[in-house]
């Protein structure tokens, strides 16, 4: 069981000093962009991240609520 343990956390221990040695390489120390935003296909497709389409309903509801206001007056 132990024997299990140790291999599987230097496979690991070496996929994760793979990782960090792409970024030094790489040079910007920066991950690959996962947003769904940043995505040119879905972006093409209509497809927004839920953070943006919230605030875009949130903005929407706004203004129809501001137009109820000034509406009852």
């Amino acid at each position: 069981m132990t024997k299990l343990l140790l291999i599987t956390a230097g496979i690991v221990a070496i996929a994760v000093l793979l990782l960090a040695l792409k970024l030094l390489i790489k040079g910007d120390a920066r991950g690959p962009m996962t947003h769904i935003g940043a995505s040119k296909a879905m972006r093409e497709r209509g497809i927004h991240c839920v953070e943006s389409m919230d605030a875009i309903e949130r903005h929407q509801l706004a203004h129809r609520a501001h137009a109820k206001e000034i509406l009852k007056d």
